[in-house]
């Protein structure tokens, strides 16, 4: 890539990595939180190629379902037998990127923006998505008093979570199909596009300052908890209602090095998807009892129900909608078209979807080679 468009590409993804999606605790960006604890490795188990431990970063929300329940439920160390797992929750998508980059994690859950950042960063000599793990849980919420139909927005404060981010470009990208205008920079024109850190949404919102949010799950049931409503699901925006919000991602290096424990890890997500789907009360359960044991507050019912209900947990990453993002955020004027290619290695995915008699993903033609 010549170095005008690498530093273009770079700017521009700085803007679409810059917030992590469904931050439970602080929405803002911070440090990496690393767990003392490890989970506990069965007696007499064996390690994978003799690899005592891989380390797994994921954050603590519900996007990140697969990551939550497969913890709690010991699905991810059962496949890794002797290797054992030691998990580091984070905050925010670039600084889990970091820990990639520096070897501090191995795998990690994560969004597609800081994805695709941290692969165009590195001139995609570092990591790989390697599997999905969620769909959806984005949705478009509003104060029923001012807004009552889809034409009623123009003219409104709407909060997205930040510039560039996932949420904000989907909005500019909706906002330009009404054919309305709106700065992307900004946020002035036919709509206020409001940039609100999830965190403080909802006392945004009960205090009127923004009339409704375009924002993930489960900032949107707490907003729906305190009078707003549903107006649009992002869902129903994309062919199949599907779309990627968090995919999983894996160090190059540690790929080349460690396939099987790489594999043991995927074998543990499908798995822990597949139990999601057959189980879902108990699996909703899990998940929120391993966010209070991360963060030590677990969600009420009337937010985790509806939050729950409303993310389709997957094992295909769902590769044309990372494109479509992309391209969106393009549209936008948020960056420079960037270059994807070899993005996605489905290889072991595609094994282990192959052994448990499921059909094999596509990586849109942004495989590696």
């Amino acid at each position: 890539m010549p170095a005008s468009r690498s530093t273009a590409v770079r700017r521009a993804f700085a803007a679409l990595a810059t917030v992590p999606l469904l931050t439970l605790a602080a929405c803002g960006y911070g440090s990496q939180a690393p767990k003392d604890d490890v989970a506990q490795v069965a007696a007499g188990a064996k390690k994978i190629d003799g690899l005592d431990t891989v380390s797994i970063g994921y954050f603590g929300n519900l996007t990140h379902g697969t990551a939550l329940v497969g913890i709690q439920k010991g699905l991810f160390q059962k496949e890794l037998g002797g290797t054992r797992a030691k998990y580091t929750t984070f905050n925010a998508g670039p600084s889990e990127i970091e820990a990639l980059n520096g070897g501090s994690i191995d795998i990690g859950w994560i969004g597609p923006s800081p994805a695709i950042n941290g692969f165009t960063k590195a001139d995609g000599a570092n990591l790989r998505i390697i599997g999905g793990s969620a769909s959806g849980g984005v949705k478009l919420v509003v104060d029923p008093d001012k807004i009552k139909s889809l034409q009623d927005v123009k003219g409104k404060k709407i909060a997205t979570p930040q510039l560039g981010n996932t949420q904000d470009v989907a909005f500019l990208n909706w906002i330009a199909e009404q054919g309305w205008k709106v700065d992307a920079q900004s946020g002035k024109g036919d709509v206020s596009v409001v940039r609100t850190d999830n965190s403080i949404a909802p006392d945004a919102y009960k205090s009127g300052a923004v009339d409704g949010a375009w924002v993930p799950e489960p900032t949107a049931s707490k907003l729906v908890a305190e009078g707003a409503k549903v107006l649009l699901d992002e869902a129903d925006l994309w062919p199949d209602k599907k779309f990627v919000i968090t995919n999983i991602v894996v160090r190059q290096e540690f790929l080349k090095e460690h396939p099987d424990v790489v594999e043991a890890v995927l074998r543990g997500s499908v798995k822990t998807n597949a139990y999601i789907h057959a189980h879902p009360d108990e699996a909703r359960a899990a998940a929120n009892a391993q966010l209070k044991a991360d963060s030590g507050k677990a969600l009420p019912a009337n937010v985790l129900d509806p939050a729950w209900q409303s993310i389709q947990f997957v094992d295909d990453p769902l590769a044309a909608t990372l494109s479509t993002e992309a391209e969106h955020a393009v549209k936008a004027g948020l960056l420079e078209k960037p270059r994807l290619d070899g993005i996605y290695d489905l290889t072991l995915l595609n094994k282990v979807l192959k052994a448990a008699g499921e059909p094999e993903v596509d990586d849109a033609g942004l495989g590696a080679e």
